[in-house]
């Protein structure tokens, strides 16, 4: 009997790291797949959180509205599935967004159909980005993975 293994003498010696890396992320992948079942953004009945995932332009447009007109208090957070770094501070940020339940969090996937548009908005040039709204005005943005610094500016700006 052959064993997954024994095919990779054929493949030229250029090709192997190739080769071997799809089967590294393709195992990685289904890895990750399991902790985002457990780290996903919906939340248990009785949760207090604020947190709506924006999944069309139109969505988007009225949320940056609300956020505009000063009538709510809001943090866009730029992701996308594929993106290590947000996989890292989603549960920071759902943490968050519990203790500020008055504040609305908006995910944006930046591969999600329709929201391309979006990104050129609010001039977002990299993921994850975290974009804090009060009283009409961007008030801060976060770009990259810094827990220390977003519980600071939730602080600030939101307490």
């Amino acid at each position: 009997m052959k064993s997954q293994w024994s095919n990779f003498h054929q493949i030229g010696r250029n090709s192997f790291l190739a080769a071997s890396t799809v089967y590294v992320s393709s195992e990685f992948n289904f890895v990750n797949t399991s902790l985002l079942n457990r780290r996903s953004f919906c939340f248990a009945e009785g949760d207090r959180s604020s947190f709506v995932v924006l999944k069309s332009e139109a969505d988007f447009n009225s949320a940056l509205s609300k956020a505009r007109d000063g009538s709510l208090p809001s943090v866009f957070y730029f992701t996308a599935a594929w993106c290590g770094p947000c996989r890292l501070i989603s549960p920071v940020i759902l943490e968050l967004s519990n203790k500020y339940p008055d504040v609305t969090t908006y995910k944006v996937d930046i591969d999600e159909g329709g929201l391309s548009n979006a990104i050129g908005k609010l001039n977002v040039s990299a993921v994850p980005t975290l974009q804090f709204f009060k009283g009409g005005v961007k008030k801060a943005e976060i770009v990259g993975v810094d827990v220390v610094r977003l519980k600071s500016v939730m602080e600030q700006l939101y307490k």
